[in-house]
């Protein structure tokens, strides 16, 4: 039995999942935000738990790769790097937009486009288009949201928006007889399905040299403290 380690911190929510050939065991997630860095290891030890295995058994870890908090994204991918070189095992990176398509495609198997969105910033969101199978038919890219935003692809088909970025479209796009609208956010459980399929395909990252799909360069805030 092949068990996975998922790990997604690329947005406000930080989630981990453990699965058995595909199949989720255990899950656990902490939606305070900003706290990637406290929670991470302790949803770990949680999943590891709830699963009645050992860390020893664990044969890859799956990362979301981004695009979305450049510091959530760091977190998340120095702890699956750290564990992978611990225990000698692979590395594998899934979309962190990818992974919200199939958690909406669950939800909505009817459908067959699906456009997740990550919140970045104002009206901008990272985006893709995906089919209900996952497979990527618009590559991932930062939109600046208008009442003409994918006003081609809603002509010819419906598209569910999803994600925590999907907000900013609600008044845009809510009364487009083509635009729908689901409940999925980043969970570390939907990227299981395309994190077995790496598996099996021997689809794994250097482990040494991955870097995360940040889309944008990073810009640090101005600091508030005094003397900083």
């Amino acid at each position: 039995m092949t068990h996975i380690l998922c790990l997604e911190t690329a947005t406000e929510i930080c989630s981990v999942a453990l699965a058995a050939d595909g199949k989720c065991l255990a899950s656990a997630e902490d939606t305070t935000g900003n706290s990637h860095a406290e929670k991470i290891m302790l949803l770990i030890d949680e999943c590891i738990k709830q699963g009645g295995i050992s860390m020893e058994n664990i044969d890859a870890v799956c990362i979301s790769s981004g695009p979305g908090s450049y510091t959530g994204l760091r977190i998340g991918t120095s702890t699956a790097k750290g564990i992978c070189y611990a225990l000698q095992i692979p590395l594998i990176a899934v979309s962190s937009l990818q992974g919200i398509a199939c958690g909406a495609a669950l939800r909505n198997p009817e459908q067959k486009l699906f456009c997740p969105m990550i919140d970045a910033r104002r009206m901008e969101v990272y985006c893709a288009l995906y089919d209900e199978k996952g497979n990527t038919l618009q590559e991932i890219s930062n939109e600046i949201v208008t009442e003409n935003s994918f006003a081609e692809t809603l002509e010819q088909s419906t598209v569910v928006f999803c994600g925590n970025g999907a907000e900013k479209c609600k008044p845009l796009f809510s009364s487009h007889p083509h635009a729908m609208f689901a409940d999925s956010l980043s969970s570390s459980a939907h990227l299981i399905p395309a994190a077995f399929r790496a598996w099996q395909n021997k689809q794994f990252e250097d482990t040494a040299y991955f870097e995360p799909f940040y889309l944008k360069a990073f810009k640090a805030g101005t600091p508030h403290v005094k003397g900083l």
